[in-house]
């Protein structure tokens, strides 16, 4: 079973690719979904993250508060990393799980969409590694949108990640998502260059 790395920046257009690979019957596993749903509902990763943290970054009924702990992690590179570090294995271990079920599933290809997806070491099990880029401003705009935070929070997450010479540096493969593309005219460049990595 072919694995793709997808990777690059929050806002980028990581989704709209992933939507193409689906349609094009790659099982896909979106690590940031699997994050927010292992905070949920996995009381390991709540109970290594309060050790780490502090109670603070609980809401009033013990989960665990993510806006909270994004504060806490996005103006601070060493707590920043220290999150990635113990959240890492237990998205790893889940990872891992789903690639079984799509080898089950009969599916030729896996692709996992992570933005830490090389700092993690996930990559290194990946045969090829494609990077979702696009323009700050453009990114600033969307997850304001998306997740209806300030600018100034957007921008502190944003600038929290890392910049798009290292994912130049890394990946095999860079789509850009460039601030006059449509969804459509993404979407045609990305089902071509997915239907070249498939073959």
């Amino acid at each position: 079973m072919k694995r793709i790395g997808i990777t690059g920046p929050t806002g980028a257009g990581k989704t709209t690719a992933l939507s193409v690979l689906s349609d094009l019957g790659v099982y896909v596993v979106d690590a940031d979904a699997v994050y927010h749903r292992l905070l949920s509902s996995s009381s390991s990763l709540r109970q290594a993250l309060v050790a780490r943290f502090g109670r603070l970054i609980l809401a009033p009924d013990g989960t665990v508060d993510r806006k909270a702990l994004g504060r806490m992690v996005f103006a601070d590179p060493t707590a920043l990393s220290a999150l990635n570090t113990i959240t890492h294995r237990f998205i790893l271990e889940d990872i891992d799980r789903q690639s079984v079920l799509a080898a089950q599933e009969g599916r030729t290809a896996l692709a996992i969409d992570a933005i830490a997806l090389i700092e993690s070491g996930v990559g290194k099990s990946c045969d090829t590694i494609v990077g979702i880029l696009a323009p700050k401003d453009v990114r600033i705009r969307r997850i304001m949108a998306r997740e209806g935070i300030s600018e100034a929070y957007a921008r502190q997450r944003v600038e929290a990640q890392q910049e798009d010479d290292f994912f130049r540096a890394h990946c095999d493969y860079i789509l850009e998502n460039q601030a006059d593309d449509t969804p459509e005219s993404f979407q045609v460049r990305a089902h071509a260059l997915f239907q070249t990595i498939l073959g």
